[in-house]
């Protein structure tokens, strides 16, 4: 792949919008400056997930074209959280941070690199956020207005369902966007729904260094609700995860997630995404396809022989119906939850409602994944695997 190839992909694949343009930053890529690009990873869990990978791949596109990249892990804003469209998070100790992110370097090194020609650098947001004095604070919330933070959709349902908005909430879009004046960077990545934050650091570089920063924001990886496959959904593909579990759960999402994910999560260019879209309109069998693309992606995530042994395991455990020769049979309660409760194999309704989530529990007669939905409705007959090796038949 020539020069224009790889930066027409950097500026089309995955990618949601571009600020201030699309032309803009095509310019800069062209001008023969080095740029400085950087995206932001919060430790507010031990594990980066697949959702992250999508940014840290635009990343790599930027350091392939010879551009400095940032991998900045945000060990001060991690104390506050990005707030959600529910409620303030629950603020994290320095020793949950620590922890938490411990193994990110080495998950992050599957898609960029940190040694070598041109490696990224790994930077530390408290390294000026925890040395800021209240006057600073001051100087930089002088920056933005009590106006500008109410546009931000989260906040707006907050007060639409009359929920609380702390002034510390406030704080964190500041925060985030002074790391790029801090750095002093070109440019930014991050998914679409980190706009508003971005933006915010674009406004604080122009306003304190009179410099322009451009954004990429990139597509989410949604799932069948809408909702964003991450960690505060509960439905995320851990980077730790095993061949195994990551093979199982790609296989388990909806059809819908096939074209998203060769977009995002592999290296198939969008001549080959829409390959794929015409395969599956000329009626191709999605499950075919999308066993592919559990195959790329654990290739990509661990390694080409384990993403094998995961399709193999697959192949065995659902396509060939290895089943167990002896497999616990029970009677129908008055919904599935009951049913499977009253098996053994499940103690609670919660740990029930961690394995509905996390699509562990599906009917091997139909490769249906069990949803929160069925679980409240009358069982269908037929043999559940629950997790990885329990198995009830329904009769």
């Amino acid at each position: 792949m020539n020069k224009d190839e790889q930066i027409d992909l950097l500026l089309t694949k995955g990618v949601e919008n571009i600020i201030p343009s699309t032309e803009f930053l095509k310019k800069e890529l062209t001008s023969g400056r080095k740029l400085t690009v950087y995206a932001g990873f919060d430790p507010t869990a031990p594990t980066l997930h697949i959702g992250h990978s999508i940014g840290l791949r635009k990343l790599r596109q930027f350091q392939d074209l010879g551009h400095r990249v940032i991998f900045l892990i945000g060990d001060f804003t991690a104390r506050i959280g990005d707030p959600d469209k529910f409620s303030a998070r629950k603020p994290l100790s320095e020793k949950e941070i620590k922890l938490n992110l411990k193994l990110y370097k080495k998950q992050a090194s599957k898609f960029i690199r940190f040694s070598g020609k041109n490696s990224a650098q790994v930077k530390f947001n408290n390294k000026w956020l925890g040395k800021m004095k209240f006057a600073d604070v001051l100087n930089l919330a002088s920056q933005m207005t009590v106006e500008q933070m109410l546009k931000r959709d989260m906040f707006v349902r907050r007060i639409e369902e009359q929920k609380p908005i702390y002034i510390h909430e406030f704080m964190y879009p500041l925060m985030q966007g002074y790391d790029s004046v801090a750095m002093d960077v070109d440019g930014e990545v991050g998914g679409n729904d980190q706009l508003f934050n971005m933006l915010s650091g674009r406004t604080l570089l122009k306003s304190l260094k009179n410099k322009e920063k451009f954004v990429v924001t990139t597509k989410l990886l949604e799932d069948s609700t809408g909702a964003k496959m991450g960690k505060t959904t509960g439905n995320m593909i851990s980077l730790t995860d095993s061949p195994t579990e990551m093979y199982g759960k790609i296989m388990s999402w909806t059809d819908s997630l096939i074209v998203p994910g060769f977009e995002l999560c592999t290296d198939y260019t969008l001549l080959q995404v829409e390959e794929i879209a015409g395969e599956l309109k000329k009626g191709t069998n999605p499950r075919d396809i999308k066993m592919q693309l559990a195959f790329e992606i654990t290739k990509i995530c661990s390694s080409e022989e384990g993403a094998k042994k995961a399709q193999e395991s697959f192949v065995g455990a659902f396509q060939r119906r290895e089943i167990p020769e002896e497999v616990l049979e029970v009677e129908p309660e008055e919904d599935l939850a009951k049913t499977i409760i009253k098996s053994g194999f499940v103690i609670s309704n919660s740990e029930l409602r961690r394995l509905v989530e996390s699509k562990a529990i599906t009917l091997l007669n139909s490769e249906e994944v069990i949803s929160l939905k069925d679980i409240k409705e009358a069982p269908k007959k037929g043999t559940y695997k629950i997790g990885k090796n329990r198995f009830l038949k329904i009769v």
